[in-house]
């Protein structure tokens, strides 16, 4: 694999290959996440009409009137959860605000539970619009590609060298996101200089989960600062490493720069899932990523200290910090 190349990996013997099936799945992840940091999956057992369905009712949402959706408001008081209006974000923060508009979901917990009660960072109740099915459909996918990234991680604990079962108890109750996205038909004449679908920009967590529609417009950087066009490919996942995974690693594994540049004359469709740790989980350098020649780069920090840090610069311009 050149560097220059997003790989394709069946998934499938790391779910019935055994040992020998894992260690396959792994040395392909693990070369993928060294090099260009982006990966496609298939052979990832998520429903097709699971996936469908999500698309659909995202759809149905985004073209409710702006007044309904702005009744489940995003801000980061509210946990990271909520209806993100167009051009609320800058993911690259030097750059205009970004031709996008999102709805994030999190972790589903009941109000009882002592995270909710006591108001811990990045636990809240999620905002659900009133919409028939919305609810239901998400929280089958949001389990759905938990699951999976959960099963990433094994291959990344194989390839790297560390039990398998490392991380199972840093994403039982994640700081992770499921968000639906919409990027409309992209004007002839923009609003403001270098303004794009989404900015230029590294993704926080662990390992995001992208499912895209037919149109296209994800671009990643190569090393040498080339722009390499994702290109969509059915039933798949684009994968790619965040920097938390990168620090966790000790930049073994590459969280690589990438955005979307929405083409002319189509709007555009897609759902990302981010797979963030526990929020007690202690970020530090894993056993065997560091060396005499190569130490440890970062302290140790909590999963949801290190989630903040990243979180606020992206929405200061919005004011929905």
């Amino acid at each position: 694999m050149t560097e220059k190349a997003i790989p394709v990996i069946d998934m499938q013997p790391l779910f019935t290959g055994g040992k020998a099936g894992r260690q396959l799945v792994a040395d392909q992840i693990g070369e993928a996440c060294r090099g260009i940091g982006f990966f496609y999956v298939t052979g990832h057992g998520v429903p097709s009409e699971l996936r469908q369905d999500v698309f659909d009712v995202a759809a149905k949402f985004f073209s409710s009137p702006e007044e309904d959706k702005r009744k489940a408001l995003f801000s980061v008081a509210t946990g990271n959860r909520g209806f993100i209006p167009m051009k609320g974000e800058s993911l690259d923060p030097s750059k205009a605000p970004d031709l996008k508009e999102a709805f994030n979901i999190g972790l589903d917990l009941p109000a009882d539970d002592p995270e909710i009660i006591n108001g811990a960072m990045f636990r809240a109740l999620n905002r659900w619009p009133e919409m028939s099915g919305f609810r239901e459909t998400m929280l089958a996918y949001f389990n759905a590609v938990w699951s999976l990234g959960c099963k990433l991680h094994e291959a990344f604990a194989t390839d790297l060298g560390i039990p398998t079962d490392f991380f199972e108890d840093k994403l039982d109750r994640p700081l992770a996101t499921l968000r639906l996205l919409h990027y409309p038909e992209r004007p002839v004449a923009l609003d403001e200089e270098g303004q794009l679908g989404a900015g230029e920009h590294t993704d926080y967590g662990c390992v995001t989960l992208l499912a895209t529609d037919e149109v296209g417009g994800l671009e990643v950087r190569t090393r040498d600062g080339e722009w390499l066009s994702a290109p969509y490919i059915p039933d798949t996942y684009v994968c790619n490493i965040g920097d938390c995974l990168m620090r966790w690693t000790n930049d073994t594994y590459v969280s690589t720069p990438h955005r979307v540049v929405s083409p002319p004359g189509r709007e555009r469709y897609s759902v990302a899932f981010f797979l963030d740790p526990n929020p007690e989980a202690i970020v530090e350098c894993l056993p065997g990523c560091a060396t005499a020649e190569n130490p440890a780069k970062y302290p140790p920090i909590r999963g949801d200290d290190y989630l903040m840090s990243r979180l606020n610069p992206t929405y200061e311009k919005s004011g929905l910090v």
